[in-house]
């Protein structure tokens, strides 16, 4: 519970259980049961005919960009279904007949919301008109758009200085609402520019900046059809970029083998079954994964060091492992890491990773004589405090193995939200980048700030201390995405005023500032039309290519304003028109929007026509194998050290995990059908060796808590449920499980939360 501005609201809802159910785990994704539950999603939300019209426009290059993961499109998307069965629920979700209006927040209070699951607060419906809530109110009350964006720029003229406020971006708006964001918060003063990214790939983005010189990946979709191995680390693609599993079954169709890396062994990794195949309806579909890696949580690094050290015997005895020529043309630090790996012997190397020699011997002896292999990761890998140094050992064995800058090779970090690298792209940072800042200088006329501004983490401290006092949020739902949320609630409530531009009511909207506002947006499948026109935006995929989005269904509501229209208008309100920048014609009009984006950003021109069909692929130095920008102009290899996690006998290692009914914090239903797990998400799954040895019974309740720096958090009432994670290790449900991630324990560099690695203690109720 939390009572910030005397509002009696609860962080988390109810922790009462529901009738759960247990089956086996499944051994293949996807398939003809996919297909069924994700169109019975569709169509329980807006009807069958809706319901088709949207899902027969996902993806499709005429249609909207689908608002659930990055997975880039393929150059001819399939007509019958260009969507997964999570991709169709993140429509389903976001273009709900259910609406929240006024007469909604009339009869419920946010007191009495904030008792509710997320998954009932998800399902309430579109909000559809502005609100707000004002101090020592309870209820949300009808605001015009117009008196919105006055009480929002009254409130930022408040500020003693512009660094009091903090803008936070989510993944899912658009380039064009990223970039005149982003134009506006410089204006207004700030580098505040907290985004979901720092929660997430922000390691990615460190330590492929500092190895290769790009913070993105280098692959390109068709490089999976020619990959001799894709290894899939830290990454469930089964639950959360499904999509992605058709690429890995071309992949393994020409011949290709897919090593999989993971504490747990999921069901997308086994098989898939392509529904739009005939073998993946009637027949068992396709395995996936040749060899798995049961790795201990957060023991990565000890796994790939070994790897390396088996394959340089293997180049030592036999030549050929390693690529020389490559290595002495384009890397620097060859010599040093070879003499740090001399440090570590293999016997504790296996010991830590926990995976079996044989298993090892195997996936070494396919890498051996290979050259074309991809990497890809996700938050198994970058949400640990070594996470930055988890992808530099990737990008150790890539560039041993000449694994960069060629066909069917390289480096893929797998984004969780659509245009989540776009925001950054078009200029969404807290840091400060001098030729960007020029830019902005040379296109509108105005000097951006120049000094650093908060990130997530560092925005939750200084709301919680008072020294931030306006949040607004362009998307999202950041109490329940962001760590340590009782925490992370109070730092919101201190706020003087928060706003949260959403389709969707969530949460944070509930631990809300004292006085809190709700700018109801388009969706991405909405028709976006201004004066008889109607027009598009454009997404970068998780691969780097800009491709446009153009909603097709009749809005939920004629209130509904979109997301640039909504920044110009509240620059517009808070500079009262007199200001270089026309902000209110700039959020009216896409296309000036690209023609200054263009100027800005390297890589956009020509954007307004080149962003037609499947789009255009942003500049990529590792693509070319153009390092200039690095010490001595290489690719770095980086001595990584081991991590460290001092644990207790009655300790155990946490990872949060998503369910398959869910994408980031907002909740589809209450199963994890690939998992075996129903009617309940309030479960730790748990080596059946440590119940035996801590005394636990199956469905036996305990509370679960954690202690850094002498505080400790507790999340109560979950169910043991035994399951095959290595012992030691415990996985459960995010955001229950938030609550015990301490704001102050990040990677380090990154300051990406460690939501993959929290020592906790598993304590029983009774």
């Amino acid at each position: 519970m939390s009572k910030g501005n005397q509002r009696n609201i609860s962080v988390t809802g109810t922790t009462d259980f529901s009738d759960i159910k247990l089956t086996a785990p499944k051994e293949y994704a996807a398939g003809i049961t996919a297909v069924k539950v994700a169109l019975n999603h569709v169509f329980k939300e807006m009807g069958v005919v809706k319901g088709l019209k949207g899902l027969g426009a996902m993806n499709q290059k005429e249609g909207f960009d689908c608002p659930g993961c990055a997975w880039p499109d393929p150059e001819k998307p399939s007509k019958v279904a260009e969507y997964c069965e999570n991709g169709a629920k993140a429509f389903a979700e976001e273009a709900t007949d259910k609406k929240v209006d006024a007469e909604f927040f009339a009869k419920y209070s946010v007191e009495e919301i904030s008792q509710w699951t997320d998954y009932q607060i998800g399902k309430s419906g579109r909000v559809v008109e502005p609100m707000v809530l004002y101090p020592d109110k309870v209820n949300y009350e009808p605001i015009s758009w117009e008196n919105a964006y006055k009480l929002i720029a009254e409130k930022l003229h408040e500020l003693d200085m512009p660094d009091e406020a903090v803008f936070y971006t989510s993944g899912r708006s658009s380039n064009e609402a990223a970039f005149l964001y982003g134009l506006f918060i410089r204006a207004f003063g700030t580098n505040n520019m907290p985004d979901c990214s720092n929660m997430c790939h922000e390691s990615s983005g460190v330590a492929l900046s500092e190895t290769l010189g790009i913070g993105k990946g280098s692959v390109k979709l068709e490089d999976f059809d020619k990959a001799e191995v894709v290894m899939v680390i830290g990454q469930n693609p089964g639950t959360n970029h499904p999509r992605m599993l058709s690429a890995l079954q071309k992949c393994k169709e020409n011949g290709g083998k897919v090593i999989s890396v993971n504490p747990l062994e999921e069901a997308g990794l086994i098989r898939f079954k392509n529904p739009q195949e005939f073998k993946g309806v009637v027949l068992g579909g396709e395995q996936l994964t040749d060899v798995h890696l049961q790795v201990k949580i957060n023991q990565d690094i000890s796994l790939l060091k070994l790897i390396i050290l088996k394959l340089a015997a293997i180049h030592q005895e036999k030549g050929n492992v390693f690529d020389h020529e490559f290595i002495k043309t384009y890397t620097n630090g060859y010599g040093e890491l070879m003499k740090h790996l001399e440090g570590f012997s293999e016997a504790e190397l296996l010991s830590n990773c926990g995976v079996s020699e044989e298993k090892i011997n195997e996936v070494v002896n396919i890498l051996a004589h290979k050259n074309k292999i991809i990497i890809c990761w996700a938050m198994g890998l970058t949400q640990h405090k070594n996470g930055v140094n988890n992808i530099k050992e990737c990008v150790n064995l890539l560039l041993l193995k000449g694994s960069v800058g060629k066909e069917g090779a390289g480096t893929c970090p797998v984004r969780g939200h659509s245009n989540v690298q776009g925001d950054r792209t078009v200029g969404i940072m807290h840091h400060v980048k001098e030729n960007f800042n020029k830019a902005i200088k040379d296109t509108f006329g105005f000097d951006a700030p120049e000094k650093p501004g908060y990130d997530v983490v560092k925005c939750i401290e200084a709301m919680h201390k008072g020294k931030a006092k306006i949040f607004m949020a362009l998307g999202g739902n950041f109490v329940s995405a962001a760590s340590d949320t009782e925490y992370t609630a109070q730092a919101l409530q201190n706020c003087e005023l928060t706003v949260h531009v959403n389709t969707k009511l969530n949460r944070t909207q509930l631990t809300a500032g004292k006085t809190s506002i709700i700018l109801p947006t388009l969706g991405r499948s909405e028709l976006d039309v201004k004066d008889g026109k109607t027009r598009f935006l454009t997404v970068e995929n998780s691969m780097g290519k800009v491709h446009r989005t153009k909603g097709m269904l009749h809005p939920s509501s004629e209130n509904l304003v979109s997301e640039p229209e909504i920044i110009g208008n509240i620059a517009n309100a808070y500079f009262k028109g007199d200001h270089v920048v026309n902000w209110k014609a700039l959020g009216n009009n896409y296309e000036l929007i690209r023609e200054k984006l263009q100027l800005v950003v390297n890589g956009f021109q020509g954007m307004e026509e080149k962003s037609k069909g499947t789009g255009f692929y942003l500049p990529n130095n590792v693509r070319n194998l153009d390092f200039s920008k690095l010490p001595n102009g290489k690719a770095q290899f980086t001595c990584c050290e081991l991590p460290k996690h001092t644990i207790a006998a009655d300790e155990f290692l946490l990872m949060t995990i998503r369910s398959h009914d869910q994408f980031n914090t907002t909740i589809y239903g209450m199963n994890d059908r690939y998992r075996g797990v129903f009617n309940e998400r309030r479960v730790i799954f748990m080596n059946e060796k440590d119940m035996e040895r801590f005394g636990f019974e199956k469905f036996e309740v305990v509370n679960l808590t954690s202690n850094y720096n002498n505080k400790l958090r507790k999340a109560p009432n979950f169910k043991v449920i035994p399951y095959n994670i290595p012992q030691g290790n415990l996985g459960a449900y995010f955001p229950e499980t938030n609550l015990l991630i301490p704001i102050h324990e990040y990677a380090d560099k990154s300051q990406t939360p460690i939501s993959k690695s929290v020592i906790v203690k598993v304590e029983k109720v009774n």
